[in-house]
């Protein structure tokens, strides 16, 4: 998605500050497309984006103390500290009013599962035509669900076999972590971390923990 180098905002000298204004957060932690996805919503009389952070960890402390919180989150999935994936799992916990568009280059359908498990209610890829952007946030604002049609479908063909404590295990392993250190980590014994490996491999058909954790990264899983 490519933005103008002036926004019509910006050149009025006004901001949309009205009842009906969609108030947007952007979470994003690449800054040249952080700033393309603010200056693309500025072009719009009805949204406001009213701050913008790196990470997941930023953009949670902003919003549990905002007054009022934003409407609608535009967050990448991969950011430092915490994930987008983990910032909606949290918004969904504290119930929080804003509602979360996944904004990501990954066409994963593992991801996008995940993502409406974490309550998500948009993903979109960032290869998406820029017109796309503004009408699925005043859409998901309006209470409805924004996603590509082909990757829903392939979604739910394509099941993620992996439990919670699997994909913990196999995450840490595939980062080349040792058994004993997962079960440190995890607060497991080693046994039990070899369980979940054994498991994981299994359902993947892989040959090892890693040959499993590149398999999972691949659709998404991980």
């Amino acid at each position: 998605m490519t933005a103008p180098s002036e926004t019509k905002k910006q050149a009025s000298g006004t901001q949309g500050t009205g009842e009906n204004t969609i108030r947007v957060l952007i979470a994003e932690d690449q800054s040249l497309v952080r700033g393309a996805l603010a200056a693309l919503l500025a072009l719009e009389p009805d949204i406001d984006v009213v701050f913008e952070a790196a990470d997941g960890r930023q953009a949670l402390a902003h919003i549990t103390a905002a007054d009022p919180p934003p409407d609608v989150v535009l967050t990448d999935i991969e950011m430092p500290h915490t994930t987008g994936l983990e910032l909606a799992q949290s918004l969904q916990a504290r119930g929080h009013r804003p509602r979360v568009i996944i904004v990501t280059t990954f066409a994963r359908a593992g991801y996008l599962r995940r993502a409406l498990d974490a309550g998500a209610a948009g993903y979109l890829l960032k290869d998406a035509p820029a017109s796309q952007l503004a009408d699925s946030v005043r859409r998901v604002h309006a209470g409805l669900r924004v996603i590509d049609p082909e990757l829903a479908v392939a979604a739910w063909d394509d099941a993620d076999p992996l439990t919670e404590r699997e994909r913990q295990v196999l995450r840490h392993a595939g980062e080349g972590t040792t058994t004993a250190a997962i079960a440190t980590t995890l607060h497991l014994s080693e046994g039990t971390v070899r369980n979940y490996l054994s498991e994981a491999i299994g359902k993947l058909g892989a040959q090892n923990r890693i040959e499993a954790a590149r398999i999972a990264r691949s659709k998404g899983w991980l």
